[in-house]
């Protein structure tokens, strides 16, 4: 008797088991093409279990940081992709390139505003079963990946409906000498117009109210907290509605693979609310 309840428990768990892997987003790598920068760029494309079935489904695109690239979310915060198949949705990482998803003007190798905002979202509608249209599309990152979602979505909103940035570099400012940020738009000390206009926190006259579905968050122990909470800030005086996350933690994945779920929950309630 003992044996056939030992066996049963084995073969329930080995049923579980199977039935997880089963039902599990699938996570692919696919190579895109970049016409204004005429290269090829990889990409992550993770797609619900039942894509199959689906008719049209929201996309999240999700930015890596400064140094990372396309992989960066799907091997660092293991498990952040079952957020496919509980929210049916598809999740996109591209590739970034320490580019800060700018345009810039200083370098014409580096066009990954016109890549992502443009090329990228065509490639995917024309490659999966998406809704083409803002409605349908979220944008949100870390770090350097968070700035870029606040600057492509305030710049691109006929693109993307609701954005997001976690412990983004929300105003590049306060760092002229860091992150290759030089390169991309050439020196502050020389160029501060242009650093003042490719800045998130200087773009807020784009935005009206409701006019994006924002979520902001940054780890308090973050060294661009300070620049967070001032975006909060100056968002409030505006008047633009937006969900402000601000809790104990520091500029790393253990932060980030928290807040993933925060930040695809707060995307999937936007692309919910509009079904209705």
């Amino acid at each position: 008797m003992k044996y056939l309840i030992k066996k049963m428990l084995l073969t329930a768990a080995l049923f579980c088991t199977l039935l997880q892997v089963v039902k599990a987003a699938v996570v692919d790598t696919v190579v895109t093409y970049s016409a204004s920068m005429k290269k090829n760029i990889k990409a992550v494309v993770i797609t619900p279990d039942n894509y199959n079935a689906a008719t049209a489904l929201p996309v999240v695109y999700l930015l890596h940081g400064y140094s990372g690239n396309y992989a960066d979310w799907i091997t660092k915060a293991t498990g952040f992709e079952k957020a496919a198949d509980l929210y049916n949705i598809i999740i996109v990482c591209p590739d970034g390139n320490n580019s800060w998803y700018w345009d810039s003007p200083v370098d014409e190798k580096y066009k990954y505003e016109t890549y992502v905002s443009g090329e990228l979202v065509k490639w995917v509608d024309n490659h999966y079963k998406t809704i083409k249209g803002r409605e349908g599309r979220g944008i949100t990152g870390l770090s350097m990946g968070g700035h870029g979602a606040l600057y492509l979505a305030f710049r691109h909103q006929d693109v993307f409906g609701t954005a997001g940035t976690m412990s983004g570099g929300v105003d590049i400012r306060p760092f002229p000498n860091n992150w290759d940020m030089a390169a991309r738009l050439g020196k502050y000390a020389e160029q501060p117009e242009v650093w003042e206009k490719n800045t998130v926190i200087n773009m807020l006259h784009l935005l009206t109210p409701n006019s994006l579905s924002l979520l902001i968050d940054c780890g308090t122990e973050d060294f661009f907290y300070k620049v967070n909470e001032n975006l909060h800030q100056q968002l409030s005086m505006r008047n633009i509605p937006h969900d402000y996350i601000s809790r104990p933690g520091a500029h790393n994945w253990n932060y980030w693979t928290n807040a993933i779920n925060y930040q695809l929950l707060f995307m999937n309630s936007y692309f919910k609310k509009l079904k209705k």
